[in-house]
């Protein structure tokens, strides 16, 4: 076979399966906005058949053929093509190894899993999704045996999501992020918290839609290019630059819920809004890894949202929609509200300080569910036991404890310390953009376009081109260090406390 026709085999082998993943992509949307309850029976029997299909295209001796050619002479290659020959390689390490009547299985059981883990959330019965969450963890154990038997298999995953991170980095860097914010989180204990009652009141969820629209337009989102839909845990979901899905949850007593929801979920649009077109229809369409997608989520959240020139910026707006609600309150006030410090039960509501530590609680009980060190009948046991060591709160029910996330669902083991790698690597990358941009100034003019355009020429255009440790070197001139974390939580939480 000559270079140029594997090359031609290769785009054409990505080109159909891109499509049948658009088609998936697109019905998992709908299952998770839209479809009514009784649709996931068909939706699993479906999503297993595209499943074998896939796994068909990619798994065969032509494909084969051609990788093993074009890895053979990589250096011939251009950079995405390089590129999308080692991504190939490495999906292929895993989807070669298992034999494929498991692998249509495993994508029935993730569907049911999904959508047991919703009803047993709103009834609050971990025993319900219990024994789906058994039969995950069995396959994650499995599947990580066949691709990296001489690997320890939460190790395995731990790099699928983030490339180069292991048990014994993470625990570096987590024991790291303990020392310095606890004793800070305990000092801010110690302080009168701000009043944030006033975000408690009853908004009319048809106002918040109104809000969300208002919002993705001060972030620059073009809505002919991204829609917002409902779902119970939101999530972002990207087909091609022009396509993007984004959802949130509307509480009619928690404004700052899908406020903060909307802002997030638009930053993982934006992340991807901003690929190079080159990347439309390359299986490198997207971001570097979970935690560099993070990073530009919780960018727009956290670092811009929740900052004082952003909601000086949008308050106005917010008093005009929510008069009675707001009578009274100033932006100062908000500000303090939205950046409130105190421990909590829901990660995706807990503020910046605190957060980390709910993230480090799932690292931890991971570790031990894919090492057969904790039985899936103890985890809410294990899980209210954390969270009273480190957070010093008690947990009420499964919803809010271990059913409120639904990445096991999912069967994603080793997906959560991405969430607090994306908030360090946002942290050194603010300090940098700072040496050529005066963020605060633009942001309080509505100019996040330009804050925007600094991310895509530095993140967003690669995709996954680069991976993320080389896409920090990159943007920050230096290696990941979470000293850029820690320092902007502390400066951020004692200027706010005025310790």
């Amino acid at each position: 076979m000559e270079l140029k026709e594997a090359i031609a085999k290769l785009k054409e082998n990505q080109r159909i399966r891109s499509a049948y993943y658009h088609a998936m992509g697109v019905m998992y949307y709908d299952i998770e906005t839209a479809a009514p309850k009784n649709a996931i029976g068909g939706f699993s029997e479906t999503m297993a058949t595209l499943s074998e299909i896939t796994y068909k295209l990619a798994v065969n001796e032509e494909n084969f053929a051609v990788l093993d050619l074009l890895s053979a002479h990589a250096d011939e290659l251009d950079e995405i093509t390089r590129r999308e020959v080692e991504e190939a390689q490495k999906g292929l390490k895993l989807l070669r190894s298992i034999p494929i009547e498991e692998y249509v299985e495993f994508q029935r059981i993730q569907s049911e899993a999904s959508s047991v883990w919703h009803e047993a959330k709103v009834k609050s019965d971990y025993p319900m999704f219990e024994p789906h969450l058994r039969k995950l963890v069995e396959y994650t154990r499995k599947f990580a045996a066949y691709a990296a038997p001489e690997q320890d298999p939460y190790d395995y995953w731990l790099n699928e999501f983030e490339e180069g991170f292991t048990q014994d980095v993470l625990d570096g860097y987590f024991e790291k992020i303990k020392a310095a914010l606890v004793p800070l989180i305990h000092r801010i204990g110690e302080k009168q918290p701000p009043e944030d009652g006033f975000l408690k009141k009853h908004y009319p969820a048809w106002k918040q839609r109104k809000l969300s629209d208002y919002l993705m337009e001060v972030m620059g989102i073009n809505r002919d290019d991204c829609a917002i839909g409902e779902t119970e845990h939101p999530f972002t979901t990207g087909f091609n630059k022009h396509d993007l899905r984004i959802t949130t949850h509307y509480y009619e007593d928690a404004l700052a819920s899908s406020m903060y929801s909307v802002i997030h979920e638009g930053g993982h649009a934006t992340y991807e809004m901003g690929n190079s077109d080159e990347l439309i229809g390359s299986p490198l369409f997207g971001g570097a890894s979970c935690g560099m997608h993070e990073s530009q989520s919780r960018f727009y959240e956290n670092i811009i949202g929740r900052s004082r020139a952003f909601v000086e910026l949008v308050f106005p707006k917010i008093k005009e929609m929510f008069p009675e609600e707001m009578e009274g309150v100033t932006a100062e006030d908000f500000y303090k509200a939205v950046n409130r410090a105190e421990p909590s039960l829901i990660r995706t509501e807990a503020d910046e300080l605190t957060y980390s530590m709910h993230v480090l609680i799932r690292y931890e009980i991971e570790k031990k569910l894919i090492h057969g060190e904790l039985d899936t009948k103890d985890v809410p046991a294990e899980w209210n036991r954390l969270y009273k060591e480190y957070l010093g709160v008690d947990v009420p029910n499964d919803k809010e404890g271990c059913l409120q996330d639904s990445h096991w669902s999912g069967g994603s083991f080793g997906y959560f310390p991405s969430y607090s790698l994306g908030s360090a690597y946002g942290a050194q990358i603010l300090a940098h953009m700072k040496k050529e941009l005066d963020i605060d100034a633009l942001v309080r003019a509505g100019e996040l376009g330009k804050v925007t355009d600094w991310l895509r020429e530095h993140i967003h255009k690669y995709g996954m081109i680069k991976k993320p440790k080389e896409l920090i070197r990159l943007c920050c001139g230096e290696d990941f260090d979470p000293q850029y974390y820690i320092d902007y939580l502390t400066d951020k939480f004692s200027e706010l406390y005025g310790l």
